[in-house]
Formats: C-alpha cells, sequence, structure tokens
C-alpha cells in the first residue's frame, strides 16, 4: 500500500517536477546568455543574473501560468493559433500531466520497478540529509572558533572598521571577535554580522592593508551576500542532483568576491595594496569552509589577482545593456502570465490530439437553445437524450453539465458560483442533415470524441464557461483485478448482436454494444476502462482502470436491488427505441461485492493522482 501511495505521488508529481526543472535550466541558460553580453561590465551585474537563476529553482512558473489563465475568461486562442500554443506548449512544458488511467503495466511491476517511486524519494531525501550534515559539521567547526574567541573593543580593527562601514553606508554596528583559529576574516551571521579576525593578523598588516581587507569584508555586509549564499545553499540541499545548481553556486561566489573587489577599487586602494593584501592573508589563513561566512580568498585567487591588477577591465552599463536587462525581466514575468492567457478556453480538453473532426459542431450547421429550468412543488424530471441529430438536456445544472462534457465526477470539478450547483437549465441542439452525414462516417469512438467537444464548446459559448486543470490527489478507486482472477469474457471477432442487446430488465436497446437498465447494464466488446467509466457514475466517485487487461469484453453486471436504498438521478430516453432509461446510485457496498463477484475485478478505494476542473469564470446564459 505506501508503495501504491507513492506510486500514485510519483504519478501525480513527477511531471510538475520535470518541467519546473526543464524550465529553471532553461532560465539559468538565457541569464548565461544574459552575463556574457556582460563580460566587461561591472560583476555586480553578473552575479544578480547568476542569483536570479538560482531563485528560479525556489520559485515555479505555474504560480504566474495560473494568473494568466485566471485572466483567460475575457480572451480565447483562435483556432490559427493553436498550433503556435501547442508548440510553444510542448517547449516549456515537455513532461506531460499524467493521464487519468493509468497504464497497463503500472499495477504489475514486479521487483525493484514497482519499488522505483519509494526508492527515488527515499534517495532524494537521503542526498539533503548528507548535505545538510556536512554543512552541519562545517558549521559547527566555525561556531567552535566563535565560542573560543573574545570581542574586540578597541584598536586600529575597531576604529577602521566603524570609519568603513560609516563610509559604506553600513548602519548596524559590525562587532569583531578575535579568534586563534587560522581561519581568514570573514563575516558570520545575517541580522547581525559579525567580523571573525584570526589573532596575530594585524602584526601583519600595515595600515593600508587593514583598510582593504576590512573594506572587503564591509562590501560583503553590505550587498547582504551572507543571505543570497543562505538561500542558494537551500537550492543545493533540495535539488542536490542536479549539477547545475553547484555550477550555479561556484559562479556566485566568483562574481561576488569580484564584486567586492571592483567596490573597494573604486573607494579608492591601490590596486597592488588590495592584491598584497590579500596574498598576506592567504599566506597565514586557511579559507572559509562555508560560502554563506563571506571572506577574502574566495574564487579562483589567480583570476582575481590578475583582475585587480588590470586597469579598466570593468565599465558601467551603459543605456543598451540597461535596456536589455530590462527587457529580460519584464519578460521573465510577463511571460508565464502571457502563456497560461493563451490558454484556450476550453482547456485541457481541446488539445492537440483530439479527433480529426473536432471541428465540426462549430460551424454554422448547428442550431443551440438555452431556457431556464423548469420548477415545481414537485419532483423535478430531468433528462438528457443523445440523438444522431443532436442533443438534448432537461432541467440540468451547470455541474451535472460539466461533468458529462468532461467525464468527470464532482469532487473533480473547484469553484465557480453557487448557482452552477442549483440553477436549471434546458439545452436543445440541433444538426443539420449534412452533418448528420458527416457523424455517421466516423467510429463510435470518434463520435463519442465529437460529442464531448460539443458539449464542451457549447458550455464555453453559452455559459462563458472557462476552466483550467490542475492535478491533484484526490479519493477514489482504482479497478483492478480480483484475487481470484477476472471474469470477463474476451470479445470475439465477429460476435454481434444484429438485433441489438437486451438490458438486464429484459429492454432491447437496439444495434449497440451497450445497454442499461435499472438494475445493471451489459456490454459487448468494450475495453475494461468502460466498466472504470460506468461505475464512477453510479459510485459518485472517480475510478481508474488498473486490471491492466487489454482489448475488448463481454461482461454483464446485476446488482441487488434492496440492500441499499437506490437514488434516482436523472431518466434517459433511447434515441432509437424510445425506451426510457434510468440513472440509479446504488449503494457503494452492494455494487463493490456486485463487482468482485460477479466480473472478478476488485474496486480498491486509494487516493490517487486526478485531474482536477478550476472554474476560472462562468456566467448565466440569457435565453434564446
Amino acid at each position: 500500500m505506501i508503495f501504491q501511495s507513492l506510486s500514485s505521488m510519483w504519478t501525480a508529481l513527477s511531471p510538475g517536477i520535470g518541467n519546473h526543472l526543464w524550465q529553471s535550466t532553461l532560465f539559468a541558460a538565457v541569464a548565461g546568455l544574459l552575463t556574457l553580453a556582460l563580460r566587461k561590465n561591472h560583476a555586480r551585474a553578473r552575479y544578480w543574473l547568476w542569483l536570479a537563476a538560482s531563485l528560479k529553482f525556489l520559485v515555479p512558473f505555474s504560480g504566474l501560468i495560473v494568473i494568466g489563465s485566471r485572466l483567460s475568461g475575457w480572451h480565447a486562442v483562435e483556432g490559427s493559433n493553436k498550433g503556435f500554443y501547442f508548440a510553444i506548449e510542448g517547449f516549456i512544458r515537455p513532461f506531460p500531466q499524467a493521464p487519468v488511467t493509468q497504464p497497463a503495466s503500472a499495477m504489475f511491476l514486479s521487483g525493484l520497478a514497482n519499488m522505483l517511486p519509494a526508492l527515488l524519494v527515499a534517495g532524494w531525501l537521503c542526498g539533503i540529509v548528507v548535505v545538510l550534515f556536512v554543512w552541519l559539521v562545517r558549521y559547527q567547526k566555525i561556531s567552535s572558533f566563535l565560542r573560543h574567541a573574545q570581542p574586540l573593543r578597541e584598536g586600529r580593527e575597531v576604529e577602521a572598521l566603524d570609519r568603513l562601514a560609516s563610509v559604506g553606508g553600513v548602519r548596524k554596528k559590525i562587532d569583531i571577535f578575535l579568534s586563534p583559529a587560522s581561519l581568514e576574516p570573514g563575516i558570520m551571521g545575517i541580522a547581525r554580522p559579525a567580523l571573525v579576525w584570526p589573532e596575530g593578523i594585524s602584526d601583519r598588516l600595515e595600515d593600508a592593508h587593514l583598510d582593504a581587507i576590512l573594506a572587503h569584508e564591509v562590501w560583503h555586509v553590505r550587498r547582504h551576500d551572507n543571505l543570497a549564499a543562505m538561500v542558494h545553499m537551500l537550492v543545493e540541499a533540495i535539488f542536490w542532483f542536479h549539477p547545475l545548481v553547484w555550477w550555479l553556486g561556484a559562479r556566485l561566489v566568483e562574481e561576488r568576491e569580484r564584486a567586492c573587489d571592483e567596490e573597494v577599487l573604486q573607494s579608492g586602494s591601490e590596486r597592488q595594496v588590495y592584491a598584497e593584501s590579500i596574498l598576506k592573508i592567504c599566506e597565514f589563513c586557511v579559507g572559509s569552509p562555508l560560502a554563506c561566512v563571506a571572506g577574502v580568498t574566495g574564487a579562483d585567487l589567480k583570476k582575481r589577482i590578475v583582475h585587480i591588477m588590470t586597469k579598466n577591465v570593468a565599465s558601467k552599463l551603459n543605456f543598451s545593456r540597461k535596456l536589455l536587462l530590462g527587457v529580460a525581466g519584464v519578460l521573465s514575468i510577463a511571460m508565464p502570465i502571457i502563456y497560461g492567457l493563451a490558454r484556450p478556453a476550453q482547456g485541457w480538453a481541446q488539445s492537440q490530439n483530439a479527433a480529426p473532426n473536432a471541428a465540426l459542431f462549430n460551424s454554422a450547421g448547428v442550431h443551440i437553445s438555452v431556457t431556464p429550468g423548469e420548477t415545481g412543488n414537485g419532483k423535478i424530471q430531468t433528462r438528457i437524450i443523445y440523438a444522431p441529430d443532436g442533443l438534448k438536456a432537461k432541467n440540468q445544472t451547470l455541474l451535472e453539465l460539466i461533468k458529462l462534457a468532461y467525464g468527470v465526477q464532482a469532487n473533480q470539478i473547484s469553484g465557480g458560483p453557487d448557482w452552477m450547483a442549483t440553477a436549471l437549465f434546458n439545452i436543445d441542439v440541433k444538426l443539420d442533415d449534412s452533418f448528420v452525414a458527416e457523424i455517421k462516417k466516423l467510429t463510435p469512438e470518434q463520435h463519442k470524441t465529437e460529442r464531448d467537444l460539443m458539449f464542451q464548446n457549447l458550455l464555453a459559448d453559452h455559459f462563458k464557461l472557462a476552466l483550467h486543470r490542475e492535478n491533484r490527489l484526490l479519493p477514489g478507486y482504482a479497478l483492478v483485478i480480483a484475487q481470484n482472477g477476472p471474469k470477463v469474457q474476451p470479445a470475439k471477432p465477429g460476435d454481434t448482436y444484429p438485433n441489438g442487446i437486451k438490458s438486464p430488465d429484459g429492454l432491447p436497446t437496439g444495434p449497440h454494444r451497450f445497454a442499461f437498465g435499472s438494475d445493471g447494464f451489459v456490454a459487448q466488446a468494450l475495453p475494461t476502462s468502460f466498466i472504470a467509466e460506468r461505475l464512477a457514475t453510479h459510485l459518485n466517485q472517480p475510478v481508474v482502470d488498473r486490471t491492466g487487461l487489454a482489448g475488448d469484453y463481454d461482461f454483464t453486471l446485476k446488482w441487488p436491488q434492496q440492500s441499499d436504498p437506490p437514488v434516482e438521478t436523472s431518466v434517459h430516453k433511447n434515441a432509437q427505441t424510445g425506451a426510457k432509461e434510468t440513472t440509479v446510485h446504488i449503494g457503494a457496498a452492494s455494487l463493490i461485492a456486485a463487482v468482485e463477484e460477479q466480473l472478478g475485478l476488485k474496486l480498491d478505494p486509494q487516493t490517487i493522482p486526478l485531474p482536477v476542473l478550476v472554474i476560472d469564470r462562468a456566467e448565466r446564459p440569457a435565453a434564446n
């Protein structure tokens, strides 16, 4: 059960994680290109670009995309632009959301393959623990130095530090602690920064050297480098498996040290004196073991010395460079919002994988009437009739219409106005004869796809319905094979009922592959996924097919009438025979028992990843 739960979580979360890592990698690549364009400018500009690339790993674009989706009720992608939209979709989100129905092999993976989700999660958590443990050991070592350090209240170091902090605009008091260890001078802390200063180093430094080193540390405080380093350490701990985050960490240290070097030189320090100061520190001290303790000797020392001794190596950002950075910053925020805004109004149901005739019901050959439903003191009759030449729905709520159009259950619909579940509507869709002739050429599967798209378009047009899809973990059922094996019979080629199959209550239904009665249903040459769909309707809970059974089957399911009181929900009229078909919700216990006894299948209650329709917008239609 634990492995199944982890597998479900992995199915729900892995596409989103994959897309986030891909988008963050692309963002870092763009940041890298921008740093190349700014290679002759000040290091602080490149530092902020690398820091933005690091922060992107903590900030998924999905939040901005949702904001755009919320605004999509005022905009819809036209058919001519959908190809471009889906091309962008495939590029920035290469890992599609997991389908509702799991593949046949998902439930029958054995050994290591079945444990893979658990092993991946366990390995990721172990990696985080190892990284944090290593850093904790290093921090404990630094903390021990600080515990044995003595505060320095007076002396030329204190006077120089206070003077440089005042000149540098640092308002917080920076305390100095003399440490007996040979750790290089470094700033510890974020809210209350303190300078750890090794004993005896001052004797080796002249006043100019001392000022240069202290000025470097003051700039670390002013730039809040310890805070930025701590944030990136969090990125490295969470995404330790991604080599790019460690490479970003090296770039951040390199550019922050260069940025401080440039600031020190611009404040008036002599280049040679400053280079000598760093070399003297290197002779006497060891480097800081943590990036969040900003010292003096970080990054490639040889390159830093060359950079320090080279005159006019960096220039300020000109107008074109500032414009480039400004445009890049605006686009990084605006593009995900525009992407969400450009999402088709029908959302996830209208994908590029729709049937070839998906635009059939969008033409002028469709005549639609939507009127308010009937109300009264007595029982309200509800009905939905599918006919070859159209569709009729009587006294249906928008919530029920959405469930029918998208093939979901009530707990898979989120948001929307309250009247969606109470206001009743009548819908009459009439197709021209030419369109009816085209429909008859389709396979049953294509016909169902076209019918669903028709209904979805109708809701978008007349109810101004706009929605988007989110994957969530919801309670439901997994349809699996029972312990004694399946009892459904494989359909044989040519095995048909030319006079129509009969429903369980004996009513003929015409030449269809499915018949529904008040006490069960009969199906011929249909997949087990069809059983899951029908059971979901009766249980009013999502059911996913995890039987692993391929092909088509014949099956009959009858349920008891007395054990659990049935609840009548709607009356259907068969378009061919005129026979009344009543949808009945029976008790879950009785239905679960009947499925296992008669079909050899089992309804296993699980928390499973399911698509949820989030309603962004819905309006009451005017009668027409």
